[in-house]
């Protein structure tokens, strides 16, 4: 994924925690606001395991939204990672990731 595409400030993240819709999974929660173009960021908490599995796991979740944006409406994303989430392989996470896009009407109805 590009750095353009990227939320990397704290202040961004927390004004899509405070302004954005929630949907939560097993192995995830993400949020949606809507803005002028397409940015995500990606959070796993240090109870996810150690440097590695986090990585990992992010490494994942980028991938997987990379994937799905041209599908997506304009907006801000963030994706926070559950402990589960260190267990699960790649189709999981991206079938996850599907599933919470689409109960927060952020997937596009002419891609």
């Amino acid at each position: 994924m590009q750095q353009a595409h990227r939320i990397r400030k704290q202040g961004h993240f927390r004004y899509v925690y405070r302004r954005g819709k929630r949907a939560s999974g097993a192995l995830m929660t993400a949020y949606y606001v809507k803005a002028g173009r397409i940015q995500a960021g990606f959070s796993v908490s240090k109870k996810v395991g150690n440097a590695v599995t986090r990585n990992r796991v992010k490494r994942r979740m980028r991938e997987s939204f990379r994937l799905m944006m041209p599908g997506l409406k304009r907006g801000n994303y963030v994706f926070a990672a559950r402990d589960p989430a260190a267990g699960a392989d790649y189709g999981a996470i991206s079938q996850e990731m599907a599933r919470l896009l689409t109960r927060l009407g952020a997937a596009r109805e002419n891609p």
